[in-house]
């Protein structure tokens, strides 16, 4: 069953085509002891990046209102600029901000040892906050570890995601080029674009300091190389590491969009949805916007970016989670909220708009199956989606509580090697220095 209680009766009634059978209403009488009116009234504040699935949420808030009579304010930035706000609104321990998304991966150690989670478990474990369907044991293990930091739950799965290859296929049949299947391939197939038709951007990845890493980490794997080596050091001098900075360089700076530095996921879900790029290496989570522009579900293929030297994959894998800040003084209510967000009854609906679910059940729901049937780059993108949660790492920058400052530091370096500023012996070696210099202070804290 797809999901049962107050939650899913709402959204079947909004008109979401859930197979949920005959259980609305019957839930309460199951033992369901839930007051969705509880906090009638009250207001709780969502700090928000312009993100795919804060998108496809908030465009059902209403469904959220007419269930809860909570008001739910929301301050929406770009990534870069919510973080900012959120890390000012938490180091002063302001009660400004009820939730939030947070990406553990990247800040989660940091966060968790300041304190500014707030520990959802015995929410969760309430039975009059809780409905008996939501069940947590339906998220996948692997994410809802992830959300933990020494006993306590500092967030509840939102999606799984990791960047893939979108690749215009009808491109590459008109220029007579077959699709890459090993990463040294890359560079001669972008310069063979390039020639075929000069008004196409070949390739086109993330530039912008502190958002490539995402996307860079995928390169470094595949050719084998790792953040730090045995003895803790930063490790971006050795071969794979210089191999990595290297192509991932040229890739942007001999075939790239001018102002490439610039880009993020915004920048290239628009350049690769209007046409312009033949190949975009960017987040599975934009395929549903993406794929919104006409023509892109016909003519383009989705895959995991090719394998290094001896075939190695080890795709980039990770999962944003919904948190609460420690400092709220609503929590019951934003519970509320994120028990609504990521209950099995909207995350099928999620699903069906394209965002990869994190629950088990619904990844295996008839509803998912016959939406990815439907059109075959959706079956690319599952397959995708299924190798990077059997292979992948989610070793996304150098894996250390100031994760997001050794980012900006990788950042600076690959950028002025984009823009030719220094080559990558240069380049790798301000960053090891620096980087080695974080850990070392990280270490005397």
């Amino acid at each position: 069953m797809t999901g049962t209680g107050r939650i899913g009766c709402a959204l079947l009634a909004a008109g979401v085509a859930l197979a949920v059978g005959s259980w609305c209403g019957a839930a309460r009488a199951a033992g369901d002891t839930v007051d969705w009116k509880r906090f009638n009234g009250q207001t709780i504040t969502f700090l928000s990046s312009n993100h795919p699935w804060a998108q496809a949420v908030l465009k059902r808030l209403d469904q959220f209102t007419e269930l809860t009579g909570i008001k739910l304010r929301v301050d929406t930035f770009q990534e870069a600029q919510m973080r900012d706000r959120l890390m000012t609104v938490l180091q002063s321990r302001s009660s400004d901000v009820d939730l939030f998304m947070s990406l553990k991966s990247r800040e989660g150690l940091l966060f968790a040892d300041a304190g500014w989670y707030a520990d959802l478990r015995p929410l969760v474990n309430d039975p009059k906050l809780t409905e008996s369907s939501y069940d947590l044991t339906d998220f996948s293990p692997a994410l809802l570890k992830a959300e933990e930091f020494k006993g306590k739950l500092a967030g509840i799965p939102l999606n799984i995601e990791g960047p893939v290859l979108y690749i215009r296929k009808d491109i590459f049949a008109r220029c007579k080029l077959a699709e890459p299947t090993a990463l040294e391939q890359l560079p001669d197939i972008a310069a063979k674009l390039k020639a075929c038709d000069p008004s196409i951007i070949p390739f086109v990845s993330r530039g912008a300091k502190g958002a490539l890493a995402y996307t860079f980490s995928n390169f470094l794997h595949n050719l084998g190389g790792d953040y730090f080596d045995a003895a803790g050091k930063s490790n971006l001098c050795s071969t794979p590491g210089k191999q990595a900075m290297q192509l991932y360089a040229d890739l942007l700076k001999n075939y790239g969009p001018p102002g490439v530095v610039n880009y993020s996921f915004l920048q290239i879900r628009e350049i690769y949805g209007q046409g312009r790029a033949a190949m975009a290496f960017e987040s599975s989570n934009e395929f549903g916007p993406i794929m919104q522009f006409p023509g892109r579900t016909k003519d383009s293929d989705v895959a995991l970016l090719p394998p290094g030297p001896g075939g190695v994959s080890r795709p980039t894998v990770i999962g944003w989670g919904i948190s609460m800040s420690a400092f709220s003084q609503h929590q019951d209510p934003t519970w509320y909220f994120i028990q609504w967000a990521t209950s099995p009854a909207m995350q099928t609906a999620l699903a069906l708009d394209g965002i990869a679910p994190p629950r088990v059940s619904i990844a295996n729901s008839a509803e998912y199956k016959a939406w990815l049937a439907a059109e075959p780059v959706r079956q690319e993108w599952s397959k995708s989606l299924d190798a990077m949660a059997r292979t992948g790492t989610s070793e996304v920058g150098p894996p250390m509580e100031q994760q997001p400052e050794a980012r900006d530091i990788l950042g600076d370096e690959l950028q002025q090697m984009i823009l030719g500023q220094v080559n990558a012996d240069q380049a790798c070696a301000a960053a090891d220095k620096q980087i080695d210099a974080l850990v070392a202070r990280e270490q005397h804290h």
